[in-house]
C-alpha cells in the first residue's frame, strides 16, 4: 500500500474556539477534537469550516472552506485580522457598568453592517438601582433592535433567546458588561467563569480569552468573544463608512455634491441633519471619528 493510499482521510469539522495555531474542531456528531494547524499561513478562526484529519495526539487542520461572513479589526500594521468566521448576527452587549462606550458599540453596528448580517443591541444590568434605560434609546430610534435584559434576574430572556433562533451569533462588546453571565443564563449547566468588576478601576477583567462557540437549546449558536476597551472595524473604503450609520440612509444622495462626506461641505443633508436632530448628534461626532480612522488605514504609507 503507498503513503497515499495509507493517509487518514479529510473529514468535515468546525472550528469552536481558536487559540492560535490551535483550536477545537467539532466533528459531524458533536464530538470534538483538539488539533493544530498543518502550516504557519493556515489560521482558522472560532466559527470556520474546516477540514481535518486524525493524528497522532492532536488532529490536523489542513483546509479553510470559504467564508460566508467575518468579524475584523485592523491588526497592528492596519492590515485586516479576522476575528470570528460564518455568523448570521452581531449581538453588541453593553450595559451601565463599566462605564458604557457608545462609539464601541456604533462601530459594532457599523461592522455588522459591511458583513451583511443582522445585528442588535444588548443593554445587560437592568437589575441594578439606576440602569439608565434611556442610554439605549437612540439606537431605537436609529432603528437597531435593543433588548433591555439582565442576566442576574433573567429579565428579557426568552425573549433575546427567541431573537436568536436559527442564527449563529456573536456576542461583542466591552469588558465587564456580562457576557459571559449572559451565556450562562441563556445555555443551562454551561457554567462559565465569570468575574465581579474592579472595584479599583471598575473597569471589566477579561474573562473570556479566546473566542468560543456554544450550542443552544433554542436551534441556535453563540460565539463568546472576549471584551474590548476599544475596536474598529478593518479598512473600509472611506466613501463607504456613511452606510454603515442606519439613520443616515433617507439622506444620502441629498448633498449637493454627489461624493459629500459630511464634513464641511455646503448644502450636506447629513450634516443638516444632525444639526435639526433627526440624526444624533453623537452618532454623527461617531461617523466622524470612523471616518477619519479609515482616511488613515487606507492613506498609502510614507
Amino acid at each position: 500500500m503507498n503513503a497515499k493510499a495509507s493517509a487518514p482521510a479529510s473529514l468535515p469539522g468546525r472550528v469552536v474556539a481558536g487559540y492560535g495555531r490551535r483550536m477545537l474542531v467539532e466533528d459531524s456528531e458533536g464530538n470534538r477534537h483538539r488539533c493544530i494547524s498543518s502550516g504557519r499561513s493556515l489560521r482558522a478562526v472560532c466559527g470556520d469550516r474546516v477540514r481535518w484529519r486524525h493524528g497522532g495526539r492532536e488532529g490536523v487542520v489542513t483546509a479553510i472552506e470559504e467564508r460566508s461572513t467575518e468579524l475584523t479589526r485592523p491588526d497592528k500594521r492596519g492590515r485586516k485580522e479576522v476575528l470570528a468566521a460564518n455568523m448570521t448576527h452581531v449581538v453588541v452587549v453593553a450595559a451601565p457598568e463599566p462605564e458604557p462606550d457608545a462609539f464601541i458599540v456604533d462601530r459594532y453596528l457599523a461592522a455588522a453592517h459591511f458583513m451583511g448580517v443582522d445585528c442588535t443591541v444588548v443593554f445587560n444590568k437592568q437589575d441594578l438601582p439606576e440602569p439608565r434605560a434611556q442610554w439605549p434609546d437612540e439606537y431605537e430610534r436609529a432603528g437597531y433592535p435593543v433588548w433591555r435584559v439582565s442576566a442576574r434576574s433573567g429579565e428579557g430572556l426568552a425573549a433575546l433567546s427567541a431573537h436568536m433562533n436559527d442564527h449563529t451569533s456573536i456576542f461583542v462588546g466591552q469588558s465587564g458588561v456580562g457576557k459571559s453571565s449572559l451565556l450562562n443564563a441563556l445555555v443551562p449547566d454551561l457554567a462559565l467563569a465569570t468575574q465581579e468588576l474592579s472595584t479599583a478601576s471598575r473597569e471589566g477583567r477579561h474573562t473570556t480569552t479566546a473566542s468560543v462557540l456554544h450550542h443552544t437549546p433554542s436551534s441556535g449558536d453563540i460565539i463568546d468573544s472576549p471584551g474590548v476597551r476599544d475596536y474598529a472595524p478593518a479598512p473600509i473604503p472611506p466613501a463607504d463608512v456613511d452606510q454603515g450609520y442606519r439613520e443616515f440612509l433617507p439622506f444620502l444622495g441629498r448633498c449637493r455634491f454627489a461624493n459629500c462626506r459630511h464634513l464641511a461641505e455646503p448644502d450636506c443633508a447629513v450634516k443638516q441633519a444632525a444639526e435639526t436632530g433627526q440624526i444624533s448628534s453623537r452618532r454623527y461626532e461617531s461617523y466622524r471619528r470612523l471616518l477619519r480612522l479609515m482616511e488613515k488605514l487606507s492613506a498609502p504609507p510614507r
